[in-house]
């Protein structure tokens, strides 16, 4: 659909904005009205979703541009149990630096008002109460730009746009020596290295884990090399000891996923010297993501192992549903498991689906994995002449909870990191339930070792005891006294509090809603601009319509007898600037993963649309 006919079609008025309370305001408690006058950008997000977080750091340079005539609000509608507690939505507001009024909506009703389908999602709101332009997932800031310029202008001339400061009023923030710490590793020397996320930094500290000894980064954001004290990162996490001989070779240590740099970074013990060694500082979207480390784009690196099975660093690639692999002597880097569908399968390493993989273990001829969107244990293998992907624990997408018991009935919640321990058992950082499990390969037996820890997100044993790096309390934690033995929660399972999408069965539209932003054109130079890829949980959900193609649009058919499934889409746009007299015009490509929860019910709706920019025509 053109801007002209999005200008024709009937204007939707923006629903309330109705929730439990309003971060970041001072206090005070606001209303759609509070914000006429102003070009209002609502940002549906929630606090375990990287996708969410990448939005965040999209968001900042416009609000920065446009700071006179835009308000951002984040909508922070909950996938997991833990994301609805208040205190821990606070903690989440302050650990990701948001700028800007959130609005907390822990039942999703504002979610449901808005008819989000996804984490995350942006809906624009014009200057006199009218929704005028959604978007889901990542990438649209460009977009926005041209949106948010249009409306500017266009308001300002009939002198419906308010001009001056939003509401924002920043939180209070305690002093500590470290600030929502992500990993700890384990140097040979007796100290801890931990990656002090909000600090931007890394922290030595002695064998205690309270006694600093040193910090290398200069704690401001940014992604500068050199020594110690003049380095900088960006949210750093994951952090592996290389082996003496590949460290020799390489020059360095210790790599660091530098997460929000979407870079690897290697550091020289002896003296804190820091140096890029993988990645573009660019976000990988598309296209190879193989080859020489440095010209190589990764996204959203969380944990870093040394493995030798792979004979290199394998990567936990949070950001598009990865493994990779890196090579510190070659200098290369490639895909090493899983195919950027988000989801749980299992198998060959290069089929297998992975959800924000978020925790590494070195387990000599396994390597453990923290899987953490489908609240899943994994592990990676050799097979034949490659590797297999295997879970341990874990059901889906939209199912945990935490209960013990056999692999089949245990359950976590959004675990972000593992540990080896000295029996061969795995330590699991069961973050949202705030506590440590432990699983038994030998029993195939879940049990809790431990509760009541602020948000675990990494774990490491040092001379047999485990240190944990309890996140949401700033601290490191030793939590697990030797000889203490495990316990058994006869929890209950649980699912996310998203709806599911009702639908009609056999006959189904799959309709994916792209408009091109304003001045541009989709770019079909090169052949076909857009691409549409549909798999199904489960597989036989779907009799036709699964596999990838050129057209958004697709007829898909629904097996009779099963009522609950999910649909796992993919889709993309590239366009460009729509200005003949430009030799080189600006290119940009639009992708969005949806995992759609579906109920299959007589009298459902036949049409499914999903809105990755602008509007739906037939809505």
């Amino acid at each position: 659909m053109s801007a002209e006919q999005q200008k024709r079609r009937a204007r939707v008025r923006a629903p309330e904005l109705v929730g439990r309370r309003w971060l970041n305001t001072g206090g005070r408690e606001m209303s759609l009205q509070d914000f006429r006058g102003k070009v209002l950008v609502l940002d549906f997000w929630t606090f375990c979703c990287i996708n969410c977080l990448h939005v965040l750091d999209e968001l900042r340079p416009l609000e920065e541009e446009f700071a006179d005539e835009v308000v951002v609000v984040g909508v922070h509608s909950p996938k997991f149990e833990h994301e609805a507690d208040p205190d821990a939505v606070a903690a989440a507001v302050q650990r990701y630096a948001v700028h800007h009024p959130v609005l907390d909506d822990p039942e999703l009703t504002t979610w449901q008002h808005y008819a989000v389908k996804a984490w995350p999602t942006l809906v624009v709101v014009d200057p006199e109460g009218y929704v005028v332009h959604v978007a889901a997932g990542e990438g649209h800031v460009e977009t926005l730009r041209g949106v948010v310029a249009e409306l500017v202008a266009e308001h300002d001339a009939k002198g419906t746009l308010h001009r001056g400061d939003g509401p924002y009023v920043p939180p209070e923030t305690e002093n500590t020596t470290l600030r929502f710490p992500a990993k700890v590793l384990p140097l040979d020397g007796g100290t801890l290295l931990v990656s002090d996320s909000a600090h931007h930094s890394l922290v030595e500290f002695t064998a205690d884990g309270e006694t600093p000894v040193r910090r290398i980064g200069s704690g401001e954001r940014g992604r500068a090399d050199g020594a110690a004290g003049e380095a900088s990162f960006a949210e750093p996490a994951g952090l592996a000891l290389l082996p003496e001989d590949v460290a020799a070779e390489a020059g360095y240590d210790v790599v660091v996923a530098d997460t929000v740099n979407h870079l690897l970074r290697g550091v020289r013990l002896a003296d804190g010297e820091v140096v890029t060694v993988a990645g573009t500082g660019e976000q990988w979207r598309d296209g190879a993501d193989g080859g020489p480390a440095l010209q190589t784009p990764l996204t959203s690196p969380w944990d870093v192992a040394w493995w030798e099975p792979a004979g290199g660093v394998v990567i936990a690639m949070a950001g598009n549903h990865t493994l990779g692999l890196f090579d510190p002597r070659t200098g290369q880097v490639r895909r090493f498991a899983g195919t950027t569908v988000e989801g749980l399968r299992d198998g060959d390493a290069s089929e297998a689906f992975f959800a924000q993989t978020s925790g590494l273990a070195d387990g000599g001829d396994r390597l453990w994995l923290a899987d953490s969107e489908t609240s899943a244990l994994r592990w990676v293998e050799a097979s034949g002449d490659g590797f297999a992907v295997r879970t341990a624990v874990g059901a889906g997408l939209f199912d945990f909870g935490h209960a013990d018991g056999s692999s089949g009935q245990a359950l976590f919640q959004h675990p972000l990191g593992v540990a080896v321990l000295p029996d061969g058992s795995v330590a699991v950082c069961d973050t949202y339930n705030s506590a440590i499990r432990r699983y038994d390969p030998a029993s195939d037996e879940v049990s809790t070792l431990a509760d009541k820890i602020a948000e675990p997100s990494g774990a490491a044993v040092v001379d047999g005891e485990l240190v944990v790096v309890a996140s949401a309390s700033h601290r490191l934690e030793r939590p697990v006294p030797p000889g203490l033995a495990a316990k058994l929660v006869r929890g209950t399972s649980q699912q996310v509090k998203r709806p599911d999408t009702e639908v009609g069965p056999g006959e189904l539209e799959l309709a994916v809603v792209f408009t091109p932003p304003p001045g541009t054109k989709l770019d079909d130079r090169y052949g076909p601009s857009t691409r549409l890829e549909v798999s199904s949980s489960p597989e036989g959900l779907l009799l036709e319509g699964a596999g990838a193609g050129t057209d958004l649009n697709r007829g898909l058919v629904l097996a009779d007898g099963i009522e609950h499934g999910v649909l796992h889409v993919v889709a993309q746009a590239a366009s460009c600037d729509d200005d003949p007299s430009v030799e080189h015009p600006a290119c940009r490509l639009t992708r969005q993963d949806w995992g759609v929860p579906i109920r299959v019910a007589a009298g459902g709706p036949n049409r499914l649309p999903l809105v990755m920019g602008g509007l739906d025509d037939e809505a």
